[in-house]
């Protein structure tokens, strides 16, 4: 039995992980369909599958996909941001000012804010949340310009920390989005939360 399933909606994942846990015995499923057919909303044809998908893995699952999270989690899987809003909640609720949300698909924001406002809840405090959108830059990872893509988050997001200069942490909502997480933060003092290490780390864990 693997020691985790993770599913995916780009091959670029599978490599982000295997590096993280390069000890532990992953399976890999990677659907780029499901985040295509998903971006106009999840319809019961697609959650059908997805949850079929999921419940036929053995042991935890991870869905790496913020789009299809929701839907991942009712099936039984863990989403990949669920460990990052946590932390990203107990740092606001220490620091006081508001986590500025990034993402860079529209089908995004809905799924990271109402789970981030969730992490909030879980710790009885009240969300202070600031969303930053850079769908622009999407195109440039379809196009696989991982490079280009990661820099210009990291520069965008450089530039809204210095107009929100009390901004307690930073959330890349993606985990497409980790690659620009050491760019950025080499550039602030402002925490900065991927999720796929975190949840590797949440995951694997020793019990």
């Amino acid at each position: 039995m693997a020691d985790l399933t993770l599913f995916h909606t780009a091959d670029v994942h599978v490599a982000t992980f295997d590096t993280l846990a390069p000890v532990a015995q992953l399976t890999h499923v990677v659907r780029p369909d499901w985040l295509a057919r998903a971006q106009g909303g999840i319809d019961a044809e697609l959650r059908l599958e997805i949850t079929s998908a999921i419940q036929a893995a053995t042991g935890p699952v991870l869905c790496s996909c913020t789009t299809i999270g929701e839907a991942a989690e009712e099936a039984g899987a863990t989403r990949i941001d669920w460990p990052m809003m946590q932390r990203a909640a107990q740092t606001a609720a220490a620091a006081g000012g508001p986590v500025l949300l990034v993402y860079c698909l529209d089908s995004t924001k809905e799924p990271s804010t109402a789970l981030l406002q969730r992490a909030f809840a879980q710790l009885g405090a009240s969300p202070n949340i600031q969303a930053l959108p850079l769908s622009d830059l999407w195109p440039l990872f379809e196009a696989g310009d991982r490079q280009g893509f990661n820099a210009q988050i990291a520069t965008r997001v450089q530039a809204q920390l210095d107009q929100t200069p009390d901004t307690s942490c930073v959330v890349l909502a993606q985990a497409s989005m980790a690659g620009a997480k050491d760019l950025l933060q080499d550039r602030t003092s402002v925490p900065v939360f991927a999720s796929p290490a975190i949840a590797v780390e949440t995951l694997l864990a020793p019990t």
